[in-house]
């Protein structure tokens, strides 16, 4: 039998009999795992030298310098060799014709995705730094700072879903400032600016101590250099003093501890410039009161040894009690964790200690940034830890991040010129780490609208950072949130009631509007073609088409005809007479047989005859006054006669429609002979206005010897409208004395009435 642990050239046997895989000690594993790390660092390096070696960055800097330098911070805060390797491939991309084809051959999809997205944010972050120098506010001032520092905070938050590409920003923003330094070149203002407001408080979000301090003292430096040579030079002066009251005490510290079993590293920490200052801009403090100008970092092995270390620390010296922070207990947003506390030695001097365990160290120092290896590692993760706790891990950062947007906005109240500068959005997460923005006080039901409608009309249930809450419960910045919904069904009409808080985006109470709405609708059209069906079958016409009538009625639809139906504007009965149209009357009404019963026939001034009836006296209406050969009909009136129309006159059809037993028929009678009538027309004339166009149209009607007998006229913005009143004897020769007219300079149309 072959131990698993043997060398033995066989490999060993499963009791199934099936071969095993030789097993490779962990050892070599992690050699070899190294090996392909260095290379592929080395290769990305090779593969991006010759497109960036003679190329400067608007820095001046040399490029392929920045990137050595880019990789050098990224390894320092423990970054992946992916991450390094893309700070050399970031610089490629402007070089290539297919960047993400060709990198993704050479380096895997993965690498190239990180190098285009950083690329991405490179480009974009540059156009609104050119954006920004060439707009002008008011009074031609260049935009204020606060613009500048929400437009990259907005990028940079829009690219948080991988947040390797921010930290490679963090990382290259460094190296940026490093080169100012060295080279002494003057610093844009903006930049330094930037750099202080916005990626020093992201690195310290993410818990990138390193990146956040240095990144702070180099800002302000180029921001404020007198203040900061000022607090330099005190520093300095009690330099050699301070050091030398440092050694001993960490030296005493030291001693006691190894003599209590405890094996502790004890430093002295340095303070950072701009913390100093900050701390006594923030209280008021002269700098003799900043109590951890002096200050020790213990690291022990166990959270036990850390308040064991506290302890015999309070136990020697005189602690100052508000001093004293545990961030064990209640660590800090960004799973920062250590005891703080300040004494004062012998001399009443103040020393700030610092106590945490190597796995709280680790994280101070490198934050997030070993945390992000898992994007690499697949399914079985790196180190031990699982890809599920990794995602766990890059829900947790990206909620930090996204935590942010708080502490700016707090930054921002402080000012009155800045209050609410950052009040008006929150961002939220979506179970798989999407992110989210959403207005200040908006809800789950507003958060399911805003990532789809119909998930929005769906909503029964939310749950935020895992745990159930009302459907009103307003979110804040950072938290994950589920949704819960059914297969089918729609919103609640409480979601529109403003005083039941279910809803503050105005996108969403929209939705749910239209979605009523459009319910409405659906039921006014149903309830309209129930009511046109059931018309429809006591008149025996169901084999009609209900689009077809629906047309015939002068709709675009038959759901158009139901809508109007439906909410009881359009009476049934006109589809009735549609279908059924009234038999013709052949008889006057008992008014008009009473009327004019007995009537003696006689030729009608008129020249029209009633048809079926002896000859009557009959009056042309004045509204369409009709002409020989126009289609006419009569209308009995009340006490006047037979009124004359034209067919098309819209007086008659509107009559017509109301008494259709008083229509007659009618007809012209002779109308030739010297005794023939003459029949009053109107002729409208549209031209453009002129001196004599009312004397040269005149002359056409009188050169057709057609005998005007009425003329208005009306002159607006050089056009002029005429109606003239002419007598002919039939509408034919009105036709030719038209075209006549119309050949009159000017005279821009001519029609009868």
């Amino acid at each position: 039998m072959v131990s698993p642990t043997s060398s033995h050239s066989a490999s060993p046997m499963s009791p199934s009999g099936r071969m095993h895989a030789p097993l490779v000690p962990p050892v070599m594993l992690a050699t070899a795992e190294a090996v392909e790390q260095a290379e592929t660092l080395a290769k990305a390096r090779a593969f991006a030298e010759p497109l960036i070696a003679g190329e400067t960055l608007d820095t001046g800097e040399n490029i392929l310098s920045h990137a050595d330098a880019v990789a050098a911070i990224l390894a320092d805060i423990g970054g992946s060799v992916a991450m390094q390797a893309a700070s050399y491939l970031v610089y490629a991309c402007p070089h290539l014709n297919k960047p993400e084809e060709v990198i993704g051959k050479a380096f895997g999809p993965p690498l190239a995705q990180l190098a285009m997205q950083t690329n991405q944010l490179v480009h974009v972050q540059r156009l609104s730094r050119t954006a920004e120098s060439n707009t002008q506010g008011p009074e031609n001032t260049p935009l204020s700072p606060q613009l500048q520092t929400e437009n990259v905070r907005k990028m940079l938050l829009a690219f948080s879903r991988d947040l390797r590409v921010v930290m490679l920003r963090l990382a290259s923003r460094l190296q940026t400032l490093r080169h100012y330094a060295a080279t002494k070149l003057p610093v844009p203002p903006a930049l330094a600016s930037e750099s202080l407001q916005v990626f020093a408080p992201l690195a310290n979000r993410l818990g990138i101590w390193q990146i956040k301090w240095e990144l702070e003292d180099l800002s302000f430096r180029f921001l404020e250099p007198a203040t900061y040579k000022d607090i330099a030079r005190l520093l300095d002066e009690k330099r050699t003093e301070r050091e030398r009251n440092m050694i001993a005490l960490r030296q005493r510290l030291q001693q006691a501890l190894a003599s209590q079993g405890i094996e502790a590293s004890v430093e002295g920490r340095p303070k950072h410039i701009y913390s100093i200052v900050r701390k006594m801009r923030g209280k008021s403090l002269a700098f003799d009161r900043v109590f951890d100008i002096r200050a020790l970092r213990v690291v022990v092995p166990s959270v036990a040894d850390c308040y064991q270390v506290l302890s015999w620390v309070h136990e020697h010296f005189a602690p100052i009690a508000e001093e004293f922070d545990d961030y064990i207990a209640k660590p800090k947003a960004n799973g920062y964790q250590s005891l703080h506390t300040v004494v004062r030695d012998v001399d009443g001097g103040p020393i700030e200690v610092q106590i945490r365990t190597q796995a709280m160290h680790e994280h101070a120092e490198h934050g997030v940034a070993a945390h992000w290896a898992y994007k690499e590692a697949g399914a079985k993760g790196y180190a031990g830890v699982s890809a599920n706790s990794a995602y766990d891990t890059k829900i947790a950062v990206l909620r930090q991040l996204l935590a942010w947007e708080r502490d700016l906005s707090g930054a921002a109240q402080d000012k009155a010129q800045d209050k609410g500068l950052f009040d008006d959005r929150i961002y939220v997460l979506t179970p798989d780490a999407a992110v989210v923005e959403l207005p200040q006080g908006a809800t789950p039901i507003d958060f399911a609208y805003t990532v789809h409608t119909n998930l929005g009309h769906r909503c029964r249930g939310a749950k935020v950072d895992g745990a159930m809450v009302p459907l009103s419960t307003p979110l804040a910045n950072g938290q994950t949130v589920e949704i819960t919904a059914i297969k089918e069904g729609g919103p609640s009409r409480d979601w529109l009631n403003p005083e039941l808080c279910y809803l503050a985006s105005p996108r969403a109470r929209a939705k749910v509007r239209a979605w009523f709405n459009a319910q409405i609708s659906a039921e006014t059209i149903a309830r309209g073609r129930e009511a046109v069906e059931k018309l429809l079958q006591r008149l025996g016409r169901t084999a009609i088409r209900l689009e077809d009538l629906a047309s015939q009625l002068g709709f675009k639809s038959a759901e158009g005809l139901f809508e109007v139906v439906g909410k009881d504007e359009y009476s049934l009965r006109n589809i009735e007479v549609l279908l059924n149209p009234p038999e013709p009357a052949l008889q006057p009404d008992e008014y008009f047989q009473k009327k004019f019963k007995g009537a003696v026939a006689r030729k009608s001034p008129s020249g029209v005859l009633v048809v079926g009836v002896d000859s009557l006296l009959t009056q042309l209406s004045r509204c369409c006054k009709p002409a020989p050969p126009d289609a006419i009909s009569g209308f009995v009136t009340r006490g006047k006669g037979v009124s004359i129309h034209r067919q098309d006159c819209s007086n008659f059809r509107e009559l017509a429609s109301r008494h259709a037993e008083r229509v007659i028929d009618v007809r012209w009678g002779d109308n030739k002979g010297p005794d023939a009538s003459v029949y009053p027309v109107d002729v409208a004339v549209e031209a453009f206005d002129r001196q004599g166009l009312l004397r040269d149209i005149s002359e056409v009607f009188a050169k057709e010897k057609m005998n005007v007998i009425g003329v208005q006229t009306q002159s607006v913005k050089g056009t002029a409208w005429m109606t003239f009143t002419v007598e002919i004897s039939d509408a034919v020769s009105l036709n030719k004395v038209l075209g006549s007219v119309r050949g009159v300079k000017g005279v821009r149309a001519a029609r009868r009435r």
